[in-house]
């Protein structure tokens, strides 16, 4: 009988549904506005959020009707995930398809969806909803800790 975790024992291939949806750690980094440079393809994370992240959970308000709302939100699949560059280093998606191990945090290791928060990985208390700004200023939200978070933790774990 196998011991490990599904996860650690299967690829996102292999996954069900309940087990790729665990996955998500609730960061609510995927759920940020990105800016993409037309000429080189660069992207880059802004602090400004989707309307539909609520700001406490760093989930979906309404993940099941969310095209209803965003007609342009990417669903992560098995399929796109390894092509999803801007992925944070520390999304469980990202991990687990690179054959990595999800951090202490993660809710699944955990077994409390509150340790993201506490350990300072999400966007709870760091974005503003696109709701509350002009989208033409966009760029001037440009952030890279979406791209940093948990790299202290790593430190300190190394």
């Amino acid at each position: 009988m196998n011991d490990l975790p599904f996860w650690k024992s299967k690829t996102l291939a292999e996954m069900s549904v309940a087990e790729w949806e665990s996955l998500c750690d609730g960061c609510g980094l995927c759920c940020l506005n990105k800016i993409e440079e037309w000429d080189s393809g660069d992207i880059y994370f802004t602090s400004v959020s989707c309307k539909l992240l609520d700001g406490e959970s760093c989930r979906c308000s309404s993940y099941e009707n969310r095209w209803d709302f965003v007609p342009d939100c990417v669903q992560l699949t098995k399929e796109n995930v390894p092509d999803i560059a801007w992925l944070p280093p520390t999304c469980g998606y990202r991990l687990v398809n690179e054959g990595r191990d999800l951090y202490w945090w993660h809710p699944l290791v955990s077994g409390d969806p509150e340790t993201v928060h506490a350990a300072s990985i999400s966007a709870r208390g760091r974005a503003i909803n696109e709701n509350e700004i002009d989208l033409d200023d966009l760029e001037d939200y440009v952030v890279d800790w979406p791209l940093t978070v948990g790299e202290e933790k790593d430190d300190e774990d190394a």
